[in-house]
């Protein structure tokens, strides 16, 4: 068997690992950037209903026009932009990849930044280029600048607000590596709902930018919607890759539902964002924590011995996410996403304990 896998798989992926994703069963799940509320009586109603209804014999629709429309107008947006479908910002991002995969091409990032965006880049062979973040997580506008000079990249993704470390970088750094960029620039808005800053307003100033948004985190997780804004011309190549009825009839359908009662939603994100505050306050009262600005639904934080700090919670039935080999940047960082009241006082509770027997 060892001999046929070598002869048939690429040795690029023999040597990855597949994406890690820890049981949480019967812990507080605090690792994965999730909305922690759950829907209203009313709504579970309305929504169980419609799907009911559906006709599960027939092909989705490929174009999602009633879809497209409700996420216009999730946008703010007058006019329905041109978009792109994807199951979740990850299938987006293999789209992007495998178009402009030519010989020699390069995709550039920064890091610390969403793991997908190196990972996807290797699958589809295509060289990634990561330009280190400064120590405080900004850009270093200057590097990447210098690094789009070099290596002239057909794709450049940045996230904002960035994962993991949950700040928006500067909007004018931003806009000079756009302005100087050969290919496509992606800008990775997956955490909108927790922030008032976006690129959105600049969709169709610049010929090269594209805005990708989900609705994982607005409380759509299970849900794998996510979409790609920009000019027509280059969604229009992005979709040759898209594979046929990629978006369910059962997604499709709970999600229009859920955007035409999304003052629910809205109200939750409202909740997400207080607790935020009140979460951060607390961590900052703690004398070994430093905790980092965030514009997300979740907090990074560095702890001394966070490896000891992540297994300590875990005993206490708590499950975050434990950074501190992730990057050399993130020494000694964790990131808990924000949950419910009860939740993050259990948390805190967990990491008083942990924290008394360091």
């Amino acid at each position: 068997m060892e001999d046929l896998v070598r002869t048939v798989v690429r040795e690029d992926i023999r040597a990855l690992n597949a994406y890690p994703v820890p049981s949480a069963e019967r812990m507080i799940k605090l690792d994965a950037m999730e909305n922690p509320y759950a829907l209203s009586t009313a709504l579970r109603a309305r929504l169980s209903s419609t799907l009911g209804e559906l006709a599960l014999n027939r092909y989705p629709s490929p174009s999602a026009s009633q879809l497209k429309h409700q996420l216009g107008a999730l946008m703010g947006l007058n006019d329905t932009p041109a978009m792109v479908l994807g199951n979740g910002s990850d299938e987006l991002i293999q789209m992007l990849a495998l178009a402009v995969a030519k010989p020699g091409a390069v995709i550039l990032g920064v890091e610390p930044s969403f793991v997908m965006f190196r990972l996807i880049a290797q699958l589809a062979q295509v060289t990634f280029v990561g330009v280190p973040l400064d120590p405080d997580f900004s850009l270093n506008g200057p590097a990447l600048l210098e690094a789009i000079a070099r290596h002239r990249p057909a794709l450049t993704f940045l996230a904002y607000p960035n994962n993991p470390t949950g700040n928006c970088f500067d909007a004018q750094t931003v806009e000079a590596v756009i302005q100087a960029s050969p290919g496509l620039v992606v800008v990775d808005e997956a955490y909108y709902p927790f922030t008032t800053y976006s690129f959105k307003d600049r969709l169709g100033h610049y010929p090269n930018l594209l805005l990708m948004r989900t609705l994982s985190k607005l409380g759509l997780a299970g849900v794998r919607l996510g979409w790609l804004c920009g000019p027509v011309e280059i969604l229009a190549e992005i979709d040759k890759v898209r594979l046929p009825y990629n978006i369910s009839v059962l997604d499709q359908a709970a999600a229009v539902v859920m955007l035409e009662h999304r003052a629910e939603l809205q109200t939750q994100v409202e909740a997400i964002v207080q607790e935020r505050m009140l979460l951060a306050a607390s961590l900052k009262a703690l004398a070994p924590v430093t905790v980092f600005p965030s514009a997300a639904n979740f907090l990074l934080f560095r702890v001394p011995r966070a490896g000891q700090v992540f297994d300590g919670l875990r005993h206490h039935g708590i499950l975050i996410k434990n950074l501190s080999q992730a990057h050399p940047l993130l020494y000694d960082c964790l990131r808990v996403t924000v949950g419910t009241p009860d939740e993050n006082l259990a948390f805190l509770d967990g990491l008083s304990r942990v924290l008394d027997i360091q």
